[in-house]
């Protein structure tokens, strides 16, 4: 017995509705951190930018008859802060989510597949960039004057605004359910602040072994899930 053209287009149709793809389950956990180490900032100021953008205009005629500006370190110490749209200090977002998906690397899961199944809410933007920020609730800065080497590997000072251990945040991690259950969520979030951290200095850091900056704990262990 043979199988009709159309009884053959049924069965692919048939088998077809057979495949079923969830609709995704998101929830989110919101964990109160405490920094255990100092925080330090480091955004790229609006006026290196301005900088870099008039040199980068003026083409071959940059280098010709310029002169160097004197560093003005309370200026770099402020133009570094993070500040949003309603005044106050935050840390990016994006920091707290490479954390977590950095963090999967010595628990063997796949970070890619991280990519896709943590996020971090905002709780505002900065003013300047629209970088979206975790408010910092507990916590004020100070100037910080330390050491780097350029990449010419000549010595050279930075001002950058620190935050004593102490200063608090309250991070709230929109997960994929499917993936993770809050008790995952909570661990990563245990090892991106004792073996990963955030800001400048950071055990993670890609240009070094870091300072040991950046790391923090959870206050509220059991995390609160919305």
């Amino acid at each position: 017995m043979t199988t009709t053209t159309t009884e053959a287009k049924d069965k692919k149709k048939s088998k077809a509705k057979e495949v079923v793809i969830s609709a995704p389950n998101f929830q989110t956990g919101e964990f109160v951190i405490e920094g255990i180490a100092p925080y330090v900032q480091n955004k790229f100021s609006q006026k290196a930018k301005d900088m870099i953008k008039a040199t980068q205009e003026a083409g071959s005629r940059s280098k010709k008859g310029t002169k160097r500006e004197a560093k003005d370190f309370d200026e770099c110490y402020k133009g570094a802060m993070h500040i949003s749209r309603e005044g106050w200090h935050g840390i990016p977002a994006p920091a707290f989510r490479n954390a977590l998906i950095s963090a999967c690397r010595v628990c063997g899961f796949t970070m890619t597949r991280a990519k896709l199944s943590v996020f971090i809410e905002a709780d505002g933007f900065d003013a300047e960039e629209g970088t979206p920020l975790v408010k910092i609730s507990k916590g004020e800065p100070h100037y910080h004057e330390g050491t780097v080497r350029n990449a010419s590997g000549v010595c050279d000072l930075r001002a950058r605004p620190m935050w004593d251990e102490g200063w608090q945040a309250k991070v709230r991690v929109r997960f994929d359910a499917e993936q993770f259950s809050l008790q995952d969520v909570c661990n990563l979030m245990h090892r991106a602040g004792q073996q990963v951290g955030v800001g400048e200095g950071r055990p993670d850091s890609k240009a070094s072994c870091g300072m040991g900056w950046g790391m923090f704990k959870i206050v509220n262990e059991e995390g609160d899930e919305g």
